[in-house]
């Protein structure tokens, strides 16, 4: 079963629901897929064994063959060519390798290189294993390296993936698959509206979900209204605890010292499961 762990806002907890699911769990595999800024590591301390990088196809052109007609800038939707008079620009950071340029190329001048983008790194922790996904400084596409991390996926084991904040285009390829999608919101006005903009992306995917409200008593009790109103199954309740702060504040995943939680995420796994098997 691959769990996906979602919400519309950064900050509401999501790494630390998946970091102690995973813990309490064991045997399972963890998927850092926040590309941009991953965290779980900070937790959970693996040794990282292994480090690949992610490339890209970029356009190289070859100027003798090349006209300069233009016809590759013009079919290009992101801008990542330019055609002057004697030279064609290219902007790498722009191309999505589509490959469009080079089939609409009436000179056959577009060739291909390769651009890494970012690594995946995995190590194991506590008997499973963990990826997380690292953007080089600067890119501005993460899609390409959250399909490389999720090939990594292996389907003979339960999978935590840990999505990244946001409803854009990480989430959504994240989500992609999941059999199950665990949105995780906190008690303010702020996690209510986005709690309610990751609600209809779930809901467009037709992935089952259900809510996790973290830091339960800091705010109002209006996320937890919305969800009944909607219908939508509340799997937790996290209180808004000094313990569990001073511990998360220590990079300390709380499931380490409070057994009674991890208690908790073992009976949460097999409700999502029973879910799921419906």
């Amino acid at each position: 079963m691959i769990i996906s762990i979602a919400s519309g806002k950064g900050g509401t907890g999501k790494t630390t629901i998946a970091t102690n699911l995973a813990l309490s769990l064991g045997e399972v595999q963890l998927i850092d897929c926040d590309v941009e800024e991953p965290n779980a590591n900070i937790f959970l301390k693996a040794d990282i064994a292994e480090s690949v990088d992610v490339t890209v196809e970029i356009p190289v052109i070859d100027k003798i063959k090349c006209n300069f007609c233009g016809k590759c800038s013009d079919f290009c939707a992101y801008n990542a060519l330019a055609v002057v008079p004697s030279d064609v620009l290219v902007f790498p950071e722009l191309c999505h390798s589509c490959g469009g340029c080079e089939l609409v190329c009436p000179q056959d001048a577009i060739s291909w290189s390769k651009r890494a983008i970012g690594k995946i790194e995995h190590g194991v922790v506590d008997g499973f294993d963990f990826y997380h996904g690292l953007l080089n400084v600067g890119e501005i596409m993460a899609v390409p390296v959250l399909k490389a991390l999720k090939r990594k996926v292996d389907t003979n084991k339960n999978v935590i993936l840990d999505a990244p904040p946001g409803t854009s285009c990480p989430m959504i390829e994240t989500l992609n698959g999941s059999d199950y999608c665990i949105l995780v919101t906190e008690p303010t006005p702020f996690g209510l509206h986005d709690l309610k903009l990751a609600v209809d992306v779930v809901r467009h995917l037709n992935i089952p979900f259900g809510v996790i409200i973290n830091r339960d008593g800091v705010g109002d009790k209006k996320a937890e209204l919305y969800c009944q109103q909607e219908k939508i199954p509340v799997l937790m309740k996290i209180p808004h605890s000094k313990e569990i702060a001073q511990l998360y504040s220590k990079g300390i995943p709380f499931v380490r010292e409070l057994s009674i939680w991890r208690e908790e995420f073992v009976k949460l796994f097999k409700k999502i499961s029973e879910e799921v098997e419906k």
